[in-house]
């Protein structure tokens, strides 16, 4: 896991020189919006609102392969925090035919009072097409993880197929969490999506974690089904 580590923090290094390269594209940036809302928030398995409903936006800003956004949800931990936002940055490159995605996210927390909940992520994602398929890998390694956790690990597998001559897509993924301490849990998710048209799409997913009730009395890491609509231009 160190050498997962390390290269992570390698390739979040490299945005600078992958920054530099995208900045010699004058044709300016490219913009794009989204607007959202879900009957939970779902993050690695785990409800943020309390199982309450969700409602986010975002903005993303695009030059070259670099790229760099904003996005906002409502939150709920049972105390005064209101709301989150992530700042991200990364680049997109190719290498054949695997898709790279190598960036850094800051996870802020509104109105959080002395909770120690801010960190940062770096992150390495790599795609590639199998026929009809997308298969996927992933990694998000923390120094200093959610909730005064310190070293903190998220890896996963993932794949999607669109259905052919129709709207539907279906998607999965499975995931481990790992912590610096107590709480490893593995969490996997399935759904369909549907995408209306170029702007509007709706997902259904199936959630679940292996974490234990002793581990989680209050159940936000128990099954459930979770819809969504999603605007973006």
């Amino acid at each position: 896991m160190r050498t997962l580590k390390l290269a992570l923090v390698a390739a979040a290094a490299s945005l600078c020189f992958a920054g530099a390269a995208a900045a010699e594209d004058d044709s300016g940036p490219s913009f794009s919006f989204n607007l959202g809302a879900s009957s939970d928030y779902l993050f690695r398995g785990f409800s943020q609102t309390d199982k309450d409903p969700q409602v986010y936006g975002g903005v993303d800003a695009t030059v070259g392969i670099g790229y760099a956004g904003i996005w906002v949800s409502n939150v709920d931990f049972l105390d005064s925090t209101d709301a989150e936002f992530d700042i991200y940055a990364g680049v997109t490159p190719t290498i054949g035919a695997v898709s790279l995605d190598l960036g850094v996210i800051y996870y802020g927390y509104i109105d959080k009072g002395a909770s120690n909940y801010d960190y940062w992520e770096f992150k390495a994602t790599a795609s590639v097409p199998a026929g009809p398929a997308t298969l996927g890998v992933a990694a998000y390694y923390s120094p200093n993880f959610f909730g005064a956790v310190d070293d903190a690990l998220y890896y996963e597998a993932n794949a999607s197929v669109d259905i052919p001559d129709s709207k539907f897509s279906i998607s999965g993924a499975i995931g481990r969490q790992q912590l610096d301490g107590p709480g490893d849990y593995t969490t996997w998710n399935v759904g369909v999506g549907f995408a209306l048209n170029d702007h509007v799409s709706f997902d259904v997913r199936y959630w679940d974690t292996n974490v234990s009730k002793a581990a989680d009395p209050s159940g936000y890491g128990d099954a459930r089904v979770v819809g969504g609509i999603k605007l973006a231009w």
